[in-house]
């Protein structure tokens, strides 16, 4: 995907999100690849204190900074299963600076009537249409006050190269490539990660940590296994035993000796809401809201400060594949056999886990998120698994 760079950027805001949001191990689920577009923009136009701020959380200098954004929208675009759009609308009162607005796609300017009603409607339309319908409103309220809105959307859709089977609500699979699951060594401990393959160069990671871990700590964890900063002992490699949290390693009878791995876990969907500006120092935002003056001189001649800013989310795993859609926006005001054995790895994501959308190549976090992946209620029909099989699929 190129600009590594850029990569380094996004997951590092991603690990901070994760940190910030995730303190009490909370369902939700995010999507940095989804802000950081926007807040490089942001910074592209800003000056003073909103600029060196800015500039610390996108983690590229501002005169670099609506080059990268347009490159990183459009290689997004380019991924098979990943769309990424971009929106500007402002009020014909605020005259935009050409350097500035023509470092947007095509065709992303519109105009805000002044009319709020009106206005939140066509731009609800523009989020449900740009999400697949998996976000049907933009995420900030319009006001009288908002003099320019810019939005981004990002979906990602994969299907896997060998689905899950399914069964009473639990998805099974099994596989003879044992290195599709690893133990990592973490500061917050091992944390075992398992690799699901999709198409189109888009695979999730589930990740499982110690109990009693931070989510945010997990997900971290796992965005430095993405960069191999931390060691990671495949399954293949891994001791007998439990090795790791919801790893067991045993022989078990088999007729061909074929060594294999069994994965346990649970379809889920989850969908969050969030309030940018609760986290504003991460977001770079802190001086940009201070509406007693302007900061985007490189915007707009008019004086303007960040007055919202959002982003909602959706994620969903199946046993087919993985569906996400995020819409982030700022809002802009005024300022003023059995005698032979196999080696048996068997990998349980269940009960709190974390999962990283992840392009495979360039090792970009897409969206990041935490749920709480319980197995259904026992019913009395359990799965068999000496039915368990192997093959050599992803």
């Amino acid at each position: 995907m190129g600009d590594e760079r850029t990569v380094r950027a996004v997951n590092a805001l991603t690990v901070g999100w994760a940190g910030q949001a995730l303190r009490q191990s909370e369902e939700t689920v995010f999507s940095a690849a989804g802000v950081w577009p926007l807040l490089a923009l942001l910074a592209a136009g800003a000056d003073g204190a909103a600029r060196d701020e800015l500039e610390r959380a996108t983690g590229v200098d501002a005169g670099e900074a609506a080059g990268a954004a347009g490159r990183l929208l459009a290689r997004l675009d380019a991924l098979p299963g990943v769309a990424s759009a971009i929106g500007l609308w402002s009020k014909a009162t605020v005259p935009l600076e050409p350097g500035w607005a023509g470092a947007l796609p095509p065709a992303a300017h519109g105009v805000l009537s002044g009319d709020v009603a009106a206005d939140r409607a066509a731009l609800d339309a523009w989020a449900d249409k740009r999400s697949g319908g998996l976000v049907p409103r933009l995420p900030i309220l319009l006001k009288e006050g908002t003099e320019l809105v810019l939005a981004g959307a990002l979906t990602v859709r994969t299907n896997w190269l060998r689905p899950f089977d399914e069964h009473g609500g639990v998805l099974y699979r099994t596989s003879a490539l044992l290195d599709r699951v690893e133990v990592v060594e973490a500061p917050c401990g091992r944390v075992t990660v398992l690799k699901v393959l999709g198409t189109g160069g888009i695979d999730v990671h589930l990740l499982r940590g110690e109990a009693g871990v931070p989510g945010g700590e997990v997900l971290a964890a796992g965005v430095g296994a993405l960069q191999r900063a931390y060691p990671a002992v495949p399954g293949d490699r891994l001791s007998y035993g439990e090795p790791g949290p919801g790893v067991t390693v045993s022989r078990v009878p088999s007729s061909d000796r074929q060594p294999y791995l069994s994965v346990t876990t649970v379809p889920f969907e989850v969908t969050a809401q969030h309030d940018l500006l609760d986290h504003a120092g991460l977001f770079g935002l802190t001086a940009a809201t201070d509406d007693s003056r302007g900061h985007f001189p490189g915007i707009s001649g008019e004086p303007l400060a960040v007055g919202a800013a959002g982003q909602t989310v959706t994620a969903d795993f199946s046993a087919l594949g993985y569906r996400s859609a995020a819409v982030t926006a700022f809002g802009v005001a005024a300022g003023s056999v059995p005698a032979s054995t196999a080696r048996r790895v068997r990998a349980e994501f269940t009960g709190p886990i974390g999962f990283l959308t992840v392009h495979r190549t360039s090792r970009l976090v897409l969206n990041a998120g935490w749920v709480d992946a319980r197995l259904p209620e026992e019913d009395g029909d359990g799965w068999d698994e000496s039915d368990d099989g192997a093959d050599g699929t992803a």
